[in-house]
């Protein structure tokens, strides 16, 4: 059977896992307290809520393919008790719930026998899944060739339910047959032979080969982890994970990659473009609609193919401020003549840019993040710009912290590329709700006040 490459569904476990156990909770909840409490739906909501909470803040569906049952189990427990006492606490406040020793009993007993039985079956079937099939595994590489990294290399071998396919050695301090490459021919072997995972023997590098990989890994969206020494990249943003009892570590991710934050952030956008479009585009596309067609022929909105989150493409849609041409791969500059006389005006208001909110429903975008470039600007600087290739790690914005920060409009040279995506990076790695917030209301005042870039 041909193996299926990693990450074509392994990203839909969590997600799945998560909602299972909400639906769990529900049902349990209904069928248990449904004459206790005037409102049943208040009740499962706000249970929804504490365990989403409870979940978040101990990392309960941290459970990775070299987690150990152990750990699976102590989170279980640590979950049930910390919802345990949120579910009894809301009883005090509720006048109209009925307090019972023996409901709450039954109610955590069967959430927690039946959370514990989903979450190892799954556990252990994707184990056996990954042994008979062949799939789900992750393609890896090691850096060095010391007594540590071929340790390392055994447990990729011996424990297959971990799912790793080890493919090679790379070393400039070694000389035998079992090494793969060079140092060299480290970056097209994972190009090519699409590696997931870098494991790097911190002696086997210097301080500056180590930092160029790190960039590399970024840029093209490869997972590094190192195995232990005492360079200084331990003082660094690192985690510590155990595949048995072999130490291997890792560069944090950022917040924006943990489930609930992402779950967070896709309920604000939907909440943000509902209201947007029923209470503003819904009589402003009839009115832009008529000025639009009066000036010129043509469609209302204009619909153009973008890189999106992993460089997938998406439509992204704008309301049409161009006469039109056959050079939309090319950005607007100033005094653009393919600009209308209303398009000039939409463009330096951004109006035209509200259409976006139905990518942001849709799931294509986001109110907040990196600007979607053209494909031309990927092609032209993705591999001239460090981290460029980052951006992809999360949707794309209708507004952004670089575009607020005054790195919009026409690209006239390089570094005011170089200066948009430092911006775009740190947003990424430094992200919170007051940030997003702080991001959009800077985007209103800068609608009303104008934008010398914005043309």
């Amino acid at each position: 059977m041909t193996a299926f490459h990693t990450g074509r569904y392994s990203k839909y476990i969590r997600p799945i896992s998560i909602l299972i156990d909400l639906f769990v909770i529900s049902i349990v909840s209904f069928f248990v307290f449904n004459n206790q409490v005037s409102n049943i739906w208040i009740l499962i909501l706000y249970q929804n809520a504490a365990w989403g909470i409870v979940a978040f803040s101990i990392k309960f569906y941290n459970v990775y393919r070299f987690t150990t049952p152990i750990i699976i189990a102590s989170k279980i427990i640590k979950q049930a008790t910390l919802f345990l006492l949120t579910i009894i606490a809301f009883f005090p406040f509720s006048r109209q719930a009925i307090f019972s020793e023996s409901k709450i009993v039954v109610f955590i007993t069967l959430i927690l026998v039946l959370v514990t039985v989903f979450k190892f079956a799954l556990f252990f079937y994707l184990k056996e899944y990954r042994i008979i099939t062949g799939s789900n595994y992750r393609n890896a590489v090691i850096i060095g060739f010391t007594p540590e990294a071929i340790r390392l290399k055994d447990l990729f071998e011996t424990r297959r339910d971990y799912g790793y396919r080890f493919l090679g050695y790379f070393s400039d301090k070694k000389i035998s047959q079992k090494i793969t490459g060079k140092l060299a021919d480290l970056k097209p072997f994972v190009i090519e032979n699409e590696v997931d995972e870098i494991y790097c023997s911190l002696n086997e590098v210097s301080n500056k080969s180590l930092k160029d990989l790190i960039d590399f890994a970024d840029e093209n969206n490869k997972t590094i982890k190192f195995i232990p020494d005492t360079k200084e990249i331990f003082s660094k943003n690192l985690k510590i994970d155990y595949y048995d009892f072999f130490p291997v570590l890792s560069l944090k991710q950022t917040m924006l990659n943990e489930p609930a934050i992402k779950f967070m952030k896709r309920l604000f956008d939907v909440s943000f473009s509902i209201l947007v479009i029923v209470f503003l585009l819904s009589w402003l596309i009839p009115l832009l609609a008529i000025l639009i067609k009066l000036e010129s022929k043509g469609p209302v909105f204009f619909k153009q193919g973008r890189p999106g989150m992993e460089e997938n493409e998406f439509v992204c849609y704008k309301f049409r401020s161009m006469y039109i041409n056959k050079t939309t791969e090319k950005e607007a500059s100033k005094d653009d003549p393919r600009v209308t006389k209303m398009g000039r005006f939409m463009r330096k208001t951004s109006i035209d840019e509200l259409p976006q909110f139905i990518n942001v429903l849709l799931g294509d975008m986001s109110v907040v993040g990196p600007r979607p470039h053209l494909w031309s600007q990927n092609k032209e600087y993705g591999n001239r710009v460090k981290k460029y290739m980052i951006r992809h790690c999360v949707k794309p914005g209708i507004t952004g912290l670089a575009q607020v920060s005054g790195f919009r409009g026409e690209i006239t040279a390089e570094r005011d590329m170089v200066n948009r995506i430092k911006f775009d990076v740190f947003y990424i790695e430094n992200w919170s709700l007051i940030l997003d917030l702080k991001i959009i209301s800077q985007t209103i005042i800068n609608i009303f006040k104008g934008d010398k870039k914005a043309y």
